[in-house]
């Protein structure tokens, strides 16, 4: 049964806003009271939030799709609707998320990180939030926004100052067990452990901790054995640990060949690994033919530059001496670390000449984008002529028309927006007027000019006082 799991796929989904309400006020003497339609409610979050108590992604494993909750719509009378429920998923410290073309999207270390994955959809404006004083009554609400979908991979890389690596059966697990009170799975056969097991010791005053990682062959950097799976667990590391079995009863083995395999596994996995500081421990010195075959080796290893500790984890010889040096190390590195200081936020102000959105031609077709506009269509009901209407004013404001026109962009000419793609009629009022509630007259009257348009509407209120028809 898997109870280990430190890479899993995960599939989120935020939730959308709510749609906004068009609703009129009406009361016994007042049959239009206003508008009274609220707005919709923003969806609910995706967040991954580092919890000390988590040490695994087994749960994601079996549970891999996520999704928030949605946003209520508004309703008229001025109920606003409820905001979805945000979810908060535990992930363990030193948690890695990945998104689908492979970006670093966050490095989640340190207890209580906290990090978006999906944003939920803001809700939609009621009619009550789009009356001004041009547009007293709008007939239309914006539609809520759609929440963010996403797949991204999460990767645990353990946060630990001291990692053991060595080969199967060096004795790993049952060093870190002497060494702190810890309690791996100790066999005699190759691979008993299979997950990374944590181990907190304290010497000289220094507290740090120390990873036992599964052992590594020859080809583990190739996916060969488990080491793929497990040797991202070193990157964190201050201090490697090398491991050798000086016991060891396979032919054609021995410490310093042993060295060289696991030395060049580190090296093609990742090359800053090989700046790390380095120990070796020689370990299985309770055995006689341990004890002589560490002394033979020691001076290869000190040639090369090696700090070399002699050790048995069955008769702790070398323990004391061995946890004081990697205190010495550990605390080595950390005063070499940079200091953290207070959180800054960084102000950066949008550049002058920055319209907010491009404007492309591509295959005959407009093409528009920015965050601004693509929101704008995904809110927009389009079987509502004042609501497309009140499209064409955010976008002729935003800039659009006149880079449109900049472009030589001519009536008619396909534009696309997001998904949308729409033919172009530029905004011929210089002042937006609606006509009846859910109209738009620029949808009917779209060949006459401001000063016309004014004109007719003029006549065809005197017409109508007079009792005749007006022609077109």
């Amino acid at each position: 049964m898997t109870t280990f799991v430190d890479r899993v796929v995960l599939h989120v989904s935020a939730g959308d806003g709510g749609h906004g309400c068009a609703s009129v006020r009406r009361e016994k003497f007042k049959p239009l009271g206003g508008p009274d339609g609220a707005d919709g409610g923003h969806g609910g979050d995706v967040v991954l939030v580092v919890d000390h108590n988590v040490t695994t992604l087994l749960d994601y494993h079996y549970h891999p799709h996520q999704k928030a909750t949605s946003g209520k719509p508004g309703a008229g009378d001025m109920r606003q609707g409820a905001s979805g429920q945000s979810v908060e998923l535990p992930v363990p410290n030193g948690t890695v998320v990945v998104g689908a073309d492979g970006e670093v999207l966050a490095d989640l270390v340190g207890v209580g990180t906290r990090f978006i994955v999906a944003r939920g959809g803001r809700g939609g404006l009621g009619n009550a939030s789009l009356a001004s004083t041009k547009r007293k009554a709008p007939g239309f609400a914006l539609l809520g926004e759609p929440g963010q979908q996403a797949e991204v991979t999460l990767e645990l890389k353990s946060v630990a100052d001291a990692a053991l690596v060595g080969f199967p059966s060096a004795g790993k697990s049952s060093l870190i067990a002497a060494l702190s009170a810890a309690r791996p799975k100790i066999a005699d056969y190759p691979f008993t452990t299979l997950v990374p097991n944590l181990g907190v010791v304290q010497a000289a005053g220094t507290t740090f901790t120390v990873a036992d990682v599964p052992g590594l062959i020859p080809g583990a950097a190739q996916g060969k054995g488990l080491g793929l799976e497990f040797l991202r667990h070193v990157e964190r590391c201050a201090v490697l640990v090398h491991v050798l079995d000086c016991g060891t009863l396979d032919p054609g083995r021995d410490p310093l060949s042993d060295l060289d395999a696991i030395e060049a596994e580190l090296s093609q996995y990742k090359t800053s690994l090989m700046d790390r500081p380095r120990l070796v421990v020689l370990n299985k010195a309770d055995l006689p033919e341990g004890r002589d075959l560490a002394d033979i080796v020691t001076p290869d290893l000190e040639a090369r530059g090696y700090r070399v500790l002699t050790v048995s984890a069955v008769s702790h010889l070398g323990l004391r001496e061995l946890s004081f040096a990697l205190a010495e190390v550990i605390e080595q590195w950390r005063a070499a670390q940079p200091i953290e200081e207070a959180t800054r936020i960084v102000l950066r102000p949008t550049a002058v000449d920055d319209l907010g959105f491009t404007v492309t031609f591509e295959d005959d077709v407009y093409v528009v984008r920015g965050s601004k506009p693509e929101r704008w269509v995904l809110q927009t009901d389009f079987s509502n002529d004042e609501a497309v209407g009140y499209l064409g004013d955010r976008l002729a404001r935003l800039g659009v028309e006149k880079q449109l026109a900049d472009m030589g962009a001519t009536p008619g000419v396909e534009v696309q927006v997001g998904e949308v793609v729409f033919d172009w009629q530029p905004t011929l009022l210089e002042e937006f007027a609606s006509g009846m509630r859910g109209q738009d007259v620029r949808f009917e009257n779209r060949d006459r000019t401001s000063a016309e348009q004014r004109r007719y509407e003029k006549d065809l209120r005197r017409a109508e006082r007079l009792g005749l028809e007006l022609d077109e």
